[in-house]
């Protein structure tokens, strides 16, 4: 005889137009657990005011099993054993996703011109695009960057204005790399900008042990500042040299 199948019972908003994203994501988390859920729209601002005093809680979505109330998306993410992130906590994720994905354009532009994603010239627009990807990032709020960035960039704490200057040159430096021109002045640029980069997060992390986040993908960051900060530094002072090396 089949075990019955486990039932949880699920309020979330609805109003007008209006959907709440966690209450779907509750929903299908339940359904992907094993549960039948008994799905509850709270239609009108008037119903879900109700509901939130009936309940003595502050929000929706709320879940109900076996009874017993569980409480919002993360709450039941816990109950069911699902881990939940810390908004916290430091991540890597960032950067490497900017590299996994300017690694995959560049093995594309590859084969689109040389018939092979494995080329001496993918590895070369691979670090280029990702200084045009951070910069980009980094640009999305140029202050916000800037006060980051303050925190540990040894030129920037004796020339302010170099922290909003370091986008845009390491954004330029990438685009004449990517497209191979005016190398003369892109490989200088990009040597002296990760050299002073390069120093700084070693000095502030490993002589000064100082634990701070990296400015690398903008602001707000949760980007420890270490040992990949520090390989991106060196990625661009290898291809600035191996640029120069070339002419």
């Amino acid at each position: 005889m089949a075990a019955p199948q486990k039932k949880a019972v699920l309020y979330r908003m609805a109003i007008g137009k209006s959907m709440c994203p966690w209450g779907l994501r509750a929903k299908s988390l339940l359904k992907s657990k094993g549960y039948k859920v008994e799905d509850h729209l709270l239609l009108t601002r008037e119903e879900t005011d109700a509901f939130k005093a009936k309940h003595d809680v502050k929000s929706t979505p709320q879940i109900f099993i076996d009874g017993k109330r569980i409480g919002g998306f993360d709450d039941t993410r816990r109950y069911l054993g699902v881990k939940v992130p810390d908004p916290k906590s430091t991540t890597y994720t960032p950067v490497l996703m900017v590299f996994f994905v300017t690694a995959l354009m560049a093995m594309a532009v590859s084969y689109q011109a040389y018939q092979s994603p494995f080329t001496l010239h993918a590895a070369e627009w691979f670090i280029s695009l990702s200084m045009c990807a951070l910069a980009m990032l980094k640009l999305q709020n140029l202050d916000g960057f800037a006060t980051g960035f303050l925190n540990y960039d040894l030129l920037a704490r004796r020339w302010v204005p170099y922290a909003w200057v370091y986008p845009f040159a390491e954004l330029g430096a990438g685009v004449l790399m990517t497209a191979h021109v005016l190398t003369w002045i892109s490989a200088p640029v990009a040597l002296f900008i990760a050299t002073i980069g390069a120093w700084s997060v070693f000095k502030a992390v490993y002589i000064d042990k100082r634990e701070l986040k990296c400015a690398c993908v903008g602001s707000d960051s949760r980007v420890p500042l270490g040992a990949l900060s520090l390989t991106e530094n060196l990625m661009m002072i290898g291809m600035a040299i191996w640029m120069l090396a070339r002419l």
